[in-house]
């Protein structure tokens, strides 16, 4: 992988996820990020890499220049990157982590409940394969 590309590692059995990674893909153009499930064996390989605890699924997980970064400084981090005004919420980074990251963590405890879940992980269509690690 080049410095040009950052992974993001998401819950694959998770609707609300996919969502965020169907939302993802519409607004990244230019196929910065590349993707993949944190339950796959390339995510448990890089949770390994960067040695993050493989039961480590309550957050994305955002890999770029060689830096890990999760929780909601990850989803922001995502957002500036994308299409549109959506970098504009790069902004709220400002808000420290404490503050933020209790929001983050209440919506991830509850996704299950509120979205649903996948009995497997997500399987890409060959249109996008190529987006997926």
């Amino acid at each position: 992988m080049t410095n040009r590309k950052a992974i993001i590692l998401f819950d694959g059995v998770c609707n609300l996820c996919n969502g965020a990674i169907n939302f993802i893909i519409d607004h990244d153009p230019k196929a910065y990020f590349k993707l993949g499930a944190l339950q796959s064996d390339e995510g448990a390989a890089l949770l390994e890499q960067y040695q993050i605890d493989r039961a480590f699924l309550d957050s994305l997980v955002l890999i770029e220049n060689g830096k890990v970064f999760t929780k909601s400084t990850g989803a922001l981090r995502i957002a500036k990157k994308l299409s549109g005004a959506w970098p504009l919420l790069y902004g709220l980074i400002i808000i420290p982590p404490f503050i933020r990251n209790p929001i983050y963590d209440w919506i991830a405890r509850n996704r299950y409940k509120w979205f649903g879940k996948r009995d497997q992980c997500r399987m890409p269509t060959p249109e996008l394969k190529a987006r997926f690690l």
